[in-house]
């Protein structure tokens, strides 16, 4: 899942982007107004992370611009104003959540899982289809209950997978929702990380179905092959 950070406090904005992070998303970071409403018109983010007050442009401006533009994309609004007649503006210029400053990082965390989680999950932090678990609180995998170790990057790419099973995904589309802006991709950087986790998801398993498909020309998908 990739998440952008619009933050004029670069000591809040870096804190997060090394936090989120550590929770395998990909996170691109904004210091400005300007900066950050081109790249939350412009970029496809799965949630934006907003400061209500910034220079230049302001967040209530991104979050309206977005929403005029027909923007859709999840946006948690931080702010250090915490009467609830703000948080009543802010909601109802769009903003999907409201979170005053000071905050807990934990609380954080639980507000972004609840705003980028699938109605088809089950349960707040846990992924499971095929057999395949995935617990995004203690980053563990299994199949058929044998533990499966992956990085950090592997996690991300097989939860953006498992979440939509049988969805064929580009490889475009996975660049842009696993790696942040920033990431050195190379053409095949897709190719060869969909070769790490199927050595480790399926590989071992070879009494079972294949569950990293290609359909060629396509694109990737999770399940059993059609």
């Amino acid at each position: 899942m990739r998440i952008l950070v619009v933050e004029d406090d670069h000591k809040i904005a870096n804190a997060l982007k090394r936090g989120l992070e550590r929770q395998s998303y990909a996170v691109d970071v904004s210091y400005d107004g300007d900066d950050g409403l081109a790249m939350a018109t412009t970029e496809p983010y799965d949630l934006v992370i907003l400061d209500r007050m910034l220079p230049a442009t302001d967040g209530m401006d991104i979050l309206k611009q977005m929403r005029d533009a027909s923007i859709h994309t999840p946006v948690l609004l931080l702010t250090a104003k915490d009467r609830v007649l703000d948080k009543a503006e802010g909601l109802n210029a769009g903003a999907d959540d409201y979170l005053a400053k000071p905050f807990a990082f934990v609380e954080l965390i639980a507000r972004v899982r609840a705003l980028l989680r699938r109605p088809q999950e089950a349960q707040d932090t846990k992924i499971e289809s095929c057999g395949v678990k995935l617990d995004r609180d203690k980053f563990t995998a299994t199949r058929m209950d044998k533990s499966i170790e992956l990085t950090s990057k592997e996690f991300a790419l097989l939860e953006y997978l498992m979440n939509q099973p049988g969805h064929i995904f580009n490889k475009d589309q996975i660049m842009e929702h696993v790696w942040d802006y920033d990431a050195d991709i190379l053409p095949n950087t897709v190719e060869v990380y969909i070769g790490y986790i199927r050595n480790k998801i399926d590989k071992p398993f070879k009494d079972s179905p294949q569950l990293i498909n290609t359909r060629r020309g396509f694109g990737y998908y999770f399940g059993e092959s059609k």
